[in-house]
């Protein structure tokens, strides 16, 4: 799928807008490089400066922090997917579908968009499986959270809940379904790769049998 549009970003997760310049694409780009290979615990600015051949000085021009980048890059996902969600029902009247759109596109795994060339949405996909919870499992989530710094998420959240309100306008939990569904559609694939015994999905193969199952669940829950 294309993008023909540009992400905006809070602009309190930067210093420096990193969109604006090839050094800035080149830390977003290596960034999720870096993470995806050695994990986020792992991951400093003075090993990413290496690999793209600059100083630390340099990536602190743009980044006040390594956890501003993990929120950024969580962000971006987010914003992405809603995007995708946006075209992908766009034309969809029946809103039973359309929740079938979407729990197809947030359980399925992420192929990499060509078109952005300095964000591999396919790893960045794993990164948000596998770190993303740590965007705000922080001691600065409140302050964080005062600068709107999980809009994105809030926003996917809120369009899928409308979808569910669609569908079944007396639910009285529409929120709480859509954010259970988001959480549920990730775990369940890390539980596919990592720890198979949490799941009844034992190879990737099974990866869209995860849409299916999640299906099953919202439709029992919201048609009960």
């Amino acid at each position: 799928m294309e993008i023909s549009i540009q992400i905006k970003m809070n602009e309190k997760l930067f210093l420096k807008n990193p969109e604006e310049s090839e050094l800035g694409k080149n830390i977003i780009k290596h960034s999720i490089l870096l993470i995806h290979e050695i994990g986020f615990e792992a991951f400093t600015f003075k090993k990413l400066a290496k690999e793209i051949k600059t100083t630390e000085a340099g990536v602190y021009r743009y980044f006040e922090n390594k956890h501003r980048i993990l929120i950024y890059l969580v962000d971006w996902y987010w914003n992405w997917q809603e995007y995708r969600l946006m075209v992908e029902t766009k034309n969809l009247k029946n809103p039973e579908l359309k929740l079938k759109k979407a729990v197809l596109l947030l359980s399925t795994p992420v192929v990499d968009d060509e078109t952005t060339k300095h964000i591999n949405e396919s790893l960045l996909y794993e990164i948000v499986m596998m770190e993303g919870a740590k965007s705000y499992l922080a001691k600065s989530v409140t302050e964080d959270n005062k600068n709107k710094l999980f809009q994105p998420y809030k926003d996917l959240c809120a369009r899928i809940a409308d979808i569910i309100k669609e569908c079944s306008p007396k639910y009285k939990y529409p929120r709480s379904l859509a954010s259970t569904i988001i959480e549920m559609a990730h775990s369940q694939n890390f539980y596919l790769k990592n720890l198979p015994s949490l799941t009844d999905f034992r190879d990737v193969k099974d990866a869209g049998k995860i849409a299916l199952f999640l299906e099953d669940l919202v439709n029992a829950i919201i048609k009960k």
